[in-house]
């Protein structure tokens, strides 16, 4: 026994420490516990939650876009509908008085109640039209005498009721644009006449781009 000892003693250190082991190390070994395929179910309805809050969150920023886009839309449609209705009141929403006169005359009788209505009116327009008309069925020298007299007097019944004479314009007809029935006396007398039309605003003229000029 003593004879194997040093026999073992006199070996290299290599050999020696080969010799003490009993059996190679066992390689490593990997925890199955904690493997999850790629392919599981569990991992397949992670991935399709993921895609589907993605698109979600997309389609949210696509809407939230549009939703600005359409309230601008409004916006501007809103002003121009206010701009084109604030030109129509101005065009359309005059006051129209009429005097009426007798037969041949041109003197300006306003009746009490209307007097100072008119006055008031006219005196805060930018713009009075006056138009003087008659009764008369033939154009002549005398028919446009007294309808170019009546709208003259009217003109001057107004400047000396604190009208501004700038702001006054007349016109006259003197045959048609009968307001009645010029075959009766009744309408003949509603015919004789001048129209004084207030404006609430100077008038608008549409451009040929459809912009509206002064």
């Amino acid at each position: 026994m003593r004879a194997i000892w040093l026999l073992l003693l006199r070996l290299p250190l290599p050999l020696l420490a080969l010799a003490s082991c009993g059996s190679p190390p066992k390689p490593p070994t990997a925890d199955e516990s904690q493997k999850r395929p790629a392919n599981s179910a569990m991992a397949v309805e992670l991935q399709t939650c993921k895609s589907n809050l993605q698109s979600t969150r997309i389609v949210a920023t696509e809407s939230w876009r549009l939703a600005e886009a359409n309230a601008a839309n409004v916006e501007r449609m809103s002003a121009r509908q206010q701009v084109i209705a604030a030109i129509a009141s101005a065009q359309t929403a005059n006051t129209v008085f009429t005097i009426h006169f007798d037969f041949g005359s041109t003197r300006v009788l306003v009746p009490a109640d209307t007097a100072g209505t008119l006055v008031d009116a006219a005196r805060s327009a930018p713009l009075v039209l006056l138009r003087g008309r008659t009764d008369g069925n033939t154009d002549s020298f005398s028919e446009s005498r007294v309808a170019r007299e009546r709208a003259a007097a009217v003109r001057d019944y107004l400047v000396a009721a604190g009208v501004d004479p700038k702001r006054i314009r007349d016109t006259y007809q003197p045959v048609g644009d009968h307001a009645a029935d010029n075959t009766s006396a009744a309408g003949r007398e509603m015919n004789r006449r001048v129209e004084i039309e207030v404006y609430r605003a100077l008038p608008v003229a549409m451009g040929t781009s459809g912009t509206a000029q002064p």
